[in-house]
């Protein structure tokens, strides 16, 4: 077992374990922690706690100091510097003519490195930008291309909800989504209906499939013949969330919606 605790580097980026070992570190400070990429500055979203050594990569990462005022300054200046970068970057590729877009641009805490995110249809031969920004920076330059996605998670925005995108807010990772899921729920399928603003389906499709895979187990199937009060009739469709059953009645022809307690499966 291990001592960790859980550090999250962006808003709704992915937690990792570090080691804290005898610094007093507790939930919601800012800490300096040891990555692949450097010295990086971080949250602390989960308190020390033991964990197996399924759970982490190992070796593990130390935790480096508790943050202060001067880190959280360099951290303000460093996105300072970004913004002005990210000027720089997009004039940069209008010159050299490439067909990408930019989408963030992120100093690491130490600033030996900047790294720059962009979207395009497919690869781009960037060797020479990479050259012309490395020349104007003067530090080791990285250009990460990323997908529709992760551009709405960085940028942020409004889903047809109503409410902020879940990826900008809370979701850590991004969970398989597939069509299948909406038609479980029974949802339109029309594309501009079930898909958000990076134009792929949405994420929430996902939060409630598992409660209607295993309430479609205990319902009847589509099809089936059921008794009711009404008598004998055909399933037409499922309410899964309410447990209600549509039934076409065979002696009238009318439908009925009842609950699932008032049906009995015919065999």
């Amino acid at each position: 077992m291990y001592s960790v605790v859980g550090v999250r580097f962006k808003k709704a980026g992915k937690v990792f374990y570090f080691d804290p070992h005898e610094l007093p570190v507790e939930k919601d400070q800012a800490v300096i922690v040891d990555t692949a990429r450097g010295l990086e500055y971080g949250q602390v979203v989960i308190g020390r706690k033991m964990v197996s050594e399924d759970d982490v990569v190992l070796p593990l990462k130390k935790v480096i100091r508790i943050a202060g005022e001067q880190d959280a300054k360099t951290v303000d200046l460093n996105k300072s510097a970004a913004q002005e970068a990210f000027g720089i970057c997009l004039q940069k590729i209008k010159d050299h003519q490439l067909k990408m877009k930019l989408v963030d641009v992120e100093y690491t805490f130490d600033r030996n490195k900047i790294i720059f995110y962009f979207t395009a249809d497919g690869r781009v031969d960037f060797r020479e930008l990479v050259k012309d920004l490395a020349s104007v920076f003067r530090t080791r330059i990285e250009l990460r291309q990323i997908g529709v996605r992760d551009e709405a998670k960085l940028l942020g925005g409004i889903g047809p909800c109503g409410r902020i995108l879940c990826c900008s807010t809370f979701l850590g990772d991004f969970a398989p989504v597939s069509i299948k899921m909406a038609k479980d729920q029974n949802l339109s399928l029309n594309p501009t209906k079930i898909s958000g603003l990076c134009g792929r389906l949405m994420c929430c499709l996902k939060y409630e499939h598992d409660q209607y895979e295993s309430g479609k187990e205990e319902l009847p199937k589509v099809g089936a013949t059921v008794a009711t009060s009404f008598g004998l009739g055909k399933v037409v469709s499922l309410q899964v969330e309410n447990r209600m059953v549509r039934v076409q009645i065979y002696e009238t022809g009318k439908l009925q919606m009842l609950p699932f307690d008032d049906v009995v499966v015919q065999s």
